[in-house]
């Protein structure tokens, strides 16, 4: 039975991943500051673990590695969207979305490598907002170049690990979800939570037979 860990699992998409694993019969270790939503799903492991606090995922780290628990997939979902023009921005804005999106990520994975397989697989959750020569949209620079951060990130980091995991970036476009709407009130994405969640699994599953250290664009409308 594969093992796999998935951040940012309160709501939308990693909620989705989280349930839908579930139900295939993996062992699923849910990561997110709310656990309340995933609390009562069978086959999910939820801990309360905040990405932007070292301490945090050092205890988390800890009581996984007491337990001598290996992971196959690591799938890094957390994220943080705000829509501000560029010139309403500041040093906070940035901060704030870099701290989860890119900071968070990185040390929770770094954290993580340690009872990653080499066999294994990491996938980190980035935006078609971030790939280099598609349209941007005002209102996104904090978040499209926080993006645009993972998928560097996401491509050095299968040159350092040539021996294992593999790494890939996928570049999700807009997905219906609460932060979605948030940001976006009373814009409609075509594209679900769950559907987006089933290829996310697939290609987790998947994806590391084909691929390592690429960006894979997961959108209906052109760059």
């Amino acid at each position: 039975m594969k093992t796999i860990v998935v951040t940012g699992t309160s709501s939308g998409i990693g909620y989705e991943i989280c349930t839908q694993a579930a139900n295939l019969s993996y062992n699923v270790i849910s990561i997110s500051r709310n656990i309340e939503p995933l609390s009562k799903v069978n086959g999910v492991e939820s801990h309360s673990v905040d990405i932007t606090d070292k301490k945090s995922i050092s205890d988390f780290v800890e009581d996984l590695s007491k337990r001598n628990i290996k992971i196959d997939i690591l799938i890094n979902n957390a994220g943080h969207l705000s829509n501000e023009l560029f010139s309403e921005t500041s040093y906070k804005s940035f901060k704030d979305t870099f701290d989860v999106n890119v900071f968070g990520l990185a040390e929770i994975t770094r954290s993580l490598i340690p009872l990653i397989n080499k066999t294994g697989h990491v996938i980190n959750i980035s935006s078609i907002g971030g790939v280099n020569g598609s349209k941007k949209f005002p209102g996104l620079s904090v978040y499209s170049s926080s993006k645009a951060a993972v998928i560097a990130l996401t491509e050095v980091l299968s040159e350092e690990y040539s021996d294992g995991p593999s790494f890939n970036v996928l570049a999700l476009g807009a997905v219906q979800t609460k932060m979605l709407k948030e940001a976006f009130p009373g814009y409609n994405a075509d594209t679900k939570p769950e559907e987006m969640a089933k290829y996310i699994i697939d290609f987790a599953l998947n994806g590391s037979k084909l691929f390592n250290g690429k960006l894979i664009s997961v959108s209906n409308s052109n760059p």
